[in-house]
């Protein structure tokens, strides 16, 4: 058994190897059943919305009145008919930086802005512009970022007001220092980071081989890979985004999150812009109603943990639920049963790698158990795998299968959490301190929050397969059960001798 685990549950840290899933997903390759890593995330979804401007980076104090670029920014969109002074809302200095302003009061799922596409920054809009032509085969965000930062570099663009109120970077991790990321140390999150950085670096220089140096014409100002990861930010941080279409929406994009917002219907929709028309509008509805004077907010996204939160954008949440940690299980292809094993994973909506999400103060999530023990499944139990059990198979490990099996998720497991945890480089008491105190930098906050959110998780793993642990006397496994069904076996576990006569 002892050999046959080493096979199956390989121990390793996260080795970060960023690929495309779809737009902006970063993965990271993984060893065995227990390798704990960062699972795929999708950066930019339905209602993720942006870390906004902030005021120092437009040199302006804080005041309700918002910096010269965004009053610019304002009569540019009241100029093209876009905004009006009937508006319901305008830009203006919030404690976030930048963000919407109510200027009346606001219904719950009143439209306050409605953005017509021809001021919509999206792959049409690269297709139609003079670059167009060399993008086309291009991903849509590597199109749009290419786009943005050549726009930005061209004096006369079009796009030049909107260009001067985004932000150089925000405070999400992708623009951490070497020293701030080092107090990530351990983290998922700073295994996901520098996936994401290597993705987009490879990216880059791909993009720059095949795009840029050969079309010199087009790309007359050296394009760097910082301007490329600026672009990477803007759009992580503030396109609106279904599938692979992104958008850039002017004005919409300042839209703040709140975490008093518990839901994400009434965000945003794209629809025709009338009866008779092909043109299409962005239309941006408030979730709550809102007083005049005060901020208008979305709900960025409910599932998203602190480390998604701060990867995209930059601040994290105090709600226990936010924690997570990814549990990455994998079945082996060197195990003696991949086949049918996938088989079966597959048939039950998983495949080879399976990711779970273990949340704070939450129960496991379902199907996390049964996977952790088919992944385990060997030796006298391995008859489950055959074609006979193959439709009910699942329902088997719903309950545990024997003593060795049970024990054996329960050690590696647990194994797994101890290793995950002696990578930190402090303790969750020492964290916590830290908060208590206050005064931390906001980056500094971000880090042990992270940390010390990361830690109870898997502190709590541990206690759930500890306690798992020390039942496995009392369980009753899949042979049990069986004679029980049969009739061979009492309430009581005593065994049923049938008289013949």
């Amino acid at each position: 058994m002892k050999q046959m685990a080493a096979t199956l549950f390989t121990l390793s840290s996260p080795s970060p190897s960023p690929s495309l899933v779809t737009f902006l997903s970063c993965s990271t390759t993984h060893n065995h059943f227990s390798s704990f890593t960062a699972k795929p995330t999708l950066p930019i979804h339905r209602t993720k919305r942006p870390i906004s401007l902030s005021a120092t980076s437009l040199h302006s104090p804080s005041t309700g009145d918002p910096p010269p670029q965004v009053q610019t920014f304002w009569e540019w969109l009241q100029d093209q008919g876009v905004v009006s002074a009937k508006s319901p809302v305008r830009p203006g200095m919030v404690p976030e930086g930048l963000g919407l302003i109510a200027k009346k009061d606001i219904a719950r799922n009143e439209v306050v802005l409605e953005i017509p596409n021809r001021f919509w920054i999206n792959p049409d809009a690269v297709a139609a512009s003079e670059i167009g032509s060399v993008c086309s085969e291009l991903k849509p965000w590597v199109s749009v970022a290419l786009f943005l930062i050549r726009e930005k570099l061209r004096e006369d663009s079009k796009w030049r007001v909107y260009l001067d109120i985004l932000p150089e970077s925000t405070d999400s991790t992708l623009f951490w220092s070497d020293e701030e990321l080092g107090e990530l140390q351990g983290t998922q999150l700073l295994s996901t980071t520098l996936g994401v950085k290597e993705y987009v670096q490879n990216e880059f220089l791909k993009v720059e081989e095949e795009i840029i140096l050969p079309n010199k014409q087009l790309f007359p100002a050296p394009i760097t890979l910082d301007d490329f990861f600026w672009a990477f930010g803007i759009l992580r941080s503030r396109a609106f985004s279904r599938g692979q279409n992104l958008v850039l929406v002017p004005l919409a994009d300042l839209i703040n999150h709140s975490p008093s917002i518990t839901t994400e219907d009434y965000g945003w929709e794209i629809k025709g812009a009338g009866l008779f028309s092909r043109d299409l509008t962005f239309s941006l509805r408030s979730p709550v109603s809102v007083k005049a004077g005060e901020q208008v907010f979305v709900q960025y996204d409910l599932n998203k943990s602190n480390a998604d939160l701060a990867l995209d954008y930059g601040f994290v949440e105090s709600k226990s639920e936010r924690n997570a940690y990814t549990l990455t299980l994998e079945i082996s292809e060197s195990d003696p049963f991949f086949g049918d094993k996938l088989d079966i994973a597959e048939t039950n909506g998983f495949g080879e790698t399976a990711y779970f999400d273990i949340l704070l103060d939450r129960p496991l999530p379902p199907g996390l158990i049964p996977y952790l023990r088919l992944v385990a499944l060997s030796g006298t139990d391995a008859f489950l795998l055959e074609s006979i059990f193959r439709n009910t198979v699942w329902g088997h490990l719903d309950l545990p299968v024997s003593r060795s099996n049970e024990e054996l998720i329960c050690r590696v497991v647990r194994d797994g959490c101890k290793s995950a945890l002696s990578g930190y480089h402090n303790t969750i008491e020492e964290d916590e301190k830290l908060m208590e105190e206050g005064n931390l930098d906001r980056r500094l906050e971000i880090a042990v929050r992270i940390r010390a959110g990361e830690k109870k998780v898997l502190q709590q793993i541990d206690e759930i397969f500890k306690e798992r642990e020390s039942e496995l006397d009392e369980l009753e496994y899949y042979q049990e059960r069986r004679l029980k069904d049969l009739g061979l076996v009492g309430e009581q576990g005593e065994i049923i001798f049938w008289e013949t006569n």
